[in-house]
């Protein structure tokens, strides 16, 4: 086994793991690709202002997200057909999550059910949602996070229509797949990738085959979802589903302070600031570099989060002086997942919060609440980027 020192080595490892279209369906992005690099440019732009002599022995990562109690201000954004990268996917990251004292975000197009999951753990976690043309499925599946637990519904309003992403195409990552000597080959030759998903509990989107009644199978529920997407998705179908959900309610695919301002205006308890993680519309800016505004514009009306690039304890840190609460890991876990399985996903969070930790000692806070702009060398203002 490789020394383990930081998230790309697990993406490295999770590279040889499993077949080529599975890899490239989480590693890349829509079109050039070039929302996919600002994500991280943008983050690596920005420079922390280092301090010394300041007591750096002891430091407290403990904060809240959405009211709830977590253990450091990260959490696992909901990420479709994670129980392909390993079987049970979903069901090992959140047990990975909960043992690591933060929230784990179920897709609705996850390949563990809802009910899955609540087995799979003791204390809550949170449901995202695409609100699909057949509100049937809506109400149904809203009713079921409700029952399973889930504390918190995060509406994610950024894929009214896919972004086309290249590799999948021409990977046959298609529904129905499109089947090639290359990539069945690919799948047989990791034999350990295919029995994991083999003797995993289930094979389609459970969610949406729990609605469809089991019937067609990964094809059908595919196709199903592709079919349903909803073009006419608006800001009064988000007053529908606070119609119909109790919890906290956040919005997922903010970019800009407008969009925010209106999210706020509608009751949200939150937004998380995302462009999917470059897997939608291509050419935006990075997310670190729209967040600061959104958070002056919104900052105290609703809980601002953010996702997309998120690699480590540091880029964490900076969304964090830049007024995020918290930060949501897509990739990131998905990398130690397809790499280790529970034990990569532990992996990836016990590296995020150690980096957090040191870093905080180094920029001279010794607590979540006293992260601000103050410890980055440039901080932002309405006159200048804050790269």
């Amino acid at each position: 086994m490789p020394v383990i020192t930081n998230v790309e080595d697990l993406r490295q490892l999770a590279r040889r793991k499993v077949p080529k279209a599975i890899f490239e369906y989480i590693d890349h992005g829509s079109y050039d690709q070039l929302s996919l690099a600002a994500n991280r440019n943008d983050i690596n732009a920005i420079r922390f202002r280092q301090r010394v002599l300041i007591d750096a022995e002891t430091r407290d990562l403990k904060t809240k997200m959405l009211g709830e109690d977590v253990a450091m201000p990260i959490a696992i954004a909901p990420t479709g057909l994670t129980g392909l990268m390993h079987g049970d996917g979903e069901m090992l990251a959140a047990r990975a999550a909960e043992a690591a004292g933060i929230r784990f975000t179920l897709s609705t197009m996850s390949i563990c059910s809802i009910e899955d999951v609540r087995s799979a753990v003791k204390g809550p976690f949170w449901f995202q949602l695409y609100v699909f043309k057949d509100r049937g499925f809506s109400e149904e599946v809203i009713e079921r996070a409700n029952v399973a637990g889930c504390t918190a519904l995060f509406v994610t309003v950024d894929l009214p229509m896919r972004g086309q992403r290249h590799c999948d195409i021409k990977n046959g990552l298609t529904v129905p797949p499109r089947l090639t000597t290359r990539n069945v080959f690919d799948v047989m030759t990791r034999p350990a990738w295919l029995s994991s998903v083999l003797m995993g509990k289930r094979k389609s989107f459970g969610n949406i085959d729990h609605y469809l009644r089991k019937k067609g199978g990964i094809w059908a529920a595919g196709r199903w979802g592709g079919d349903n997407m909803d073009a006419t998705l608006s800001w009064k179908d988000i007053a529908w589903i606070r119609k119909h959900w109790p919890g906290k309610l956040v919005i997922k695919g903010i970019l800009d302070p407008e969009d925010a301002k209106l999210a706020a205006n509608e009751g949200a308890d939150g937004i998380v600031v995302s462009n999917h993680g470059g897997r939608q519309l291509d050419g935006t800016p990075g997310t670190i570099t729209v967040l600061p505004r959104i958070a002056d514009a919104v900052g105290d009306r609703l809980e601002v989060f953010l996702d997309s690039g998120i690699r480590g304890g540091q880029d964490v840190l900076k969304a964090l002086a830049l007024g995020a609460k918290g930060c949501f890991i897509g990739r990131a876990y998905l990398y130690g997942l397809a790499a280790m399985g529970e034990a990569g996903v532990a992996k990836v969070l016990s590296i995020m919060r150690e980096e957090l930790r040191v870093s905080m000692s180094l920029t001279g806070v010794k607590s979540i609440s006293e992260i601000s702009r103050d410890i980055l060398y440039d901080r932002y203002d309405d006159t200048r980027r804050n790269v």
